[in-house]
């Protein structure tokens, strides 16, 4: 029980010095900043040019094709690290489980590529 208190302890010490260092710089953040908005700082910023439309345009749907696809083979990226770290670790089935995985994945790939998803006109 004692440790458990002790554990528990230590937990609210961390989240306490974390609310107060977050507090802190959040405060120091505000207070020796200044605040000079320009029209330059505060116009919108589009690649380089002057904004010369309506913001509400549509996009066109290869650029939201294009940014989930992206963002699923980054995040696929991410299990291939912890992998790595075990695999000696690992029996027959989580390492046949890992290669059906990445096979899946590349055929996704393979399947985008083919579809012509990842091909900016």
């Amino acid at each position: 029980m004692i440790l458990f208190y002790s554990e528990l302890f230590s937990l609210c010490l961390y989240v306490f010095f974390s609310i107060c260092l977050c507090s802190l710089i959040l405060f120091f953040s505000y207070r020796l900043s200044s605040y000079s908005p320009d029209t330059e700082k505060v116009s919108a910023y589009e690649c380089g040019f002057d904004p010369y439309e309506d913001s509400r345009n549509n996009f066109d749907v290869r650029f939201y094709l294009v940014a989930i696809l992206f963002i699923l083979f980054d995040l696929e990226a991410v299990f291939f690290y912890p992998w790595c770290i075990i695999l000696s670790f690992l029996n027959d089935s989580a390492f046949w489980g890992m290669f059906d995985f990445i096979l899946e994945l590349g055929i996704g790939f393979i399947y985008a590529w083919e579809i012509g998803a990842l091909e900016w006109r």
